[in-house]
């Protein structure tokens, strides 16, 4: 079953709601981002389950104008190429550092069990500092290296929400065993990007709760300020 979300919004300020099905069987976090006063909206990280994740989007009222992705690996990725052929929707991101995983995306579905498409050409690949619209709500786009090459993260600022994949957990972080993954660069994109944005800032990560960033800073025991004064 979706699990919803609503973000805190100041008066005045577009609203941002956020509803979750986890797909494929690592019950990655896919997200329905809309903008509740043009009822118009994105799919984020179409791993799998498209019928499912369509049905939340028909059930809620919302017309889906794009694809978002944080990052190429299966889990995220693997529907996306389906999902574009079905509705026509843009694909905008990741970062174009992970157009390796892009190409691999039926090999890696072969690998881990999961149908998949393969692969595709985003709409858009997107750099730090980019916006991306959904609805008229706009969300900053931040390059955060080191789960993938090309791992990006949405943040939209005035509701204090972000939508950071596989880079920041509850009580944890994104693995970088695969190829392409960087332990420090990783550390520095949570540290250096992320943390500096806000301690109140809410996030949604690819797989679990959702947490914040200040929670994070105080307790994760891989990046809290307690643990880097530690190395």
């Amino acid at each position: 079953m979706p699990t919803p979300s609503a973000p805190g919004t100041a008066t005045g300020v577009p609203p941002l709601r956020v509803a979750v099905v986890p797909v494929t069987p690592f019950q990655q976090n896919c997200s329905l981002l809309w903008d509740t006063a043009t009822m118009r909206g994105a799919i984020v990280d179409p791993g799998g389950d498209l019928e499912r994740v369509l049905a939340l989007a028909a059930r809620e009222g919302v017309t889906l104008e794009r694809i978002l992705l944080t990052h190429a690996h299966i889990d995220h990725a693997g529907a996306t190429a389906e999902l574009k052929r079905r509705t026509g929707l843009p694909i905008e991101g990741p970062h174009e550092g992970d157009r390796f995983w892009i190409d691999g995306l039926a090999e890696q579905g072969r690998m881990f069990g999961i149908a998949s498409e393969g692969a595709f050409e985003p709409d858009r690949w997107l750099v730090d500092g980019d916006r991306v619209r959904v609805g008229s709500l706009e969300l900053d786009v931040v390059h955060c290296p080191g789960h993938t090459p090309g791992h990006v993260v949405f943040v939209h600022a005035p509701s204090r929400f972000a939508v950071v994949g596989d880079v920041l957990f509850q009580g944890s972080i994104g693995r970088t065993d695969f190829p392409g993954g960087d332990h420090a660069a990783l550390i520095r994109s949570i540290r250096d990007k992320l943390f500096p944005l806000g301690d109140d800032i809410r996030f949604l990560p690819g797989h679990g709760p959702l947490s914040s960033f200040g929670d994070e800073r105080r307790r994760n025991p891989y990046v809290s300020d307690a643990a880097v004064r530690g190395r």
